[in-house]
């Protein structure tokens, strides 16, 4: 469950990590796999890329001062993350997303992730 800043090299840890974390056991939660079981750093790395799609340093401003992003990466076009957690109704979706953003800068808070949509109506 380690975020792709960490697989790719980053040595500082913050809450934006934690919360790209709570993305996967959220996934995993839906489907009773794990979205992404990669067996090495570069076979997680990977896995992350062909279901979100391959970064680019529009997606993911500095990606490409992490020590370990190579330029020359397989370049995928995302698949969705609907049809891997076809369970998941739209406001799901659309907070796993934003829980799997790949730039940390603009990934959702765990503040905002509970003010989300998809828990409305939970505390009822």
């Amino acid at each position: 469950y380690r975020a792709p800043e960490i697989l790719l090299g980053s040595t500082l840890y913050a809450c934006p990590m934690d919360m790209w974390s709570v993305g996967c056991i959220f996934a995993e939660m839906c489907t009773l796999s794990p979205l992404f079981p990669g067996d090495s750093e570069i076979d997680e790395i990977f896995r992350i890329f062909r279901i979100l799609g391959t970064p680019t340093p529009e997606d993911w401003p500095g990606i490409q001062e992490l020590r370990d992003w190579k330029p020359t990466f397989p370049t995928w076009a995302p698949v969705g993350l609907k049809t891997k957690v076809p369970t998941l109704g739209n406001d799901g979706i659309d907070l796993l997303e934003k829980l799997l953003t790949y730039d940390p800068a603009t990934r959702i808070s765990a503040k905002r992730a509970l003010e989300h949509p998809y828990f409305q109506g939970m505390d009822d």
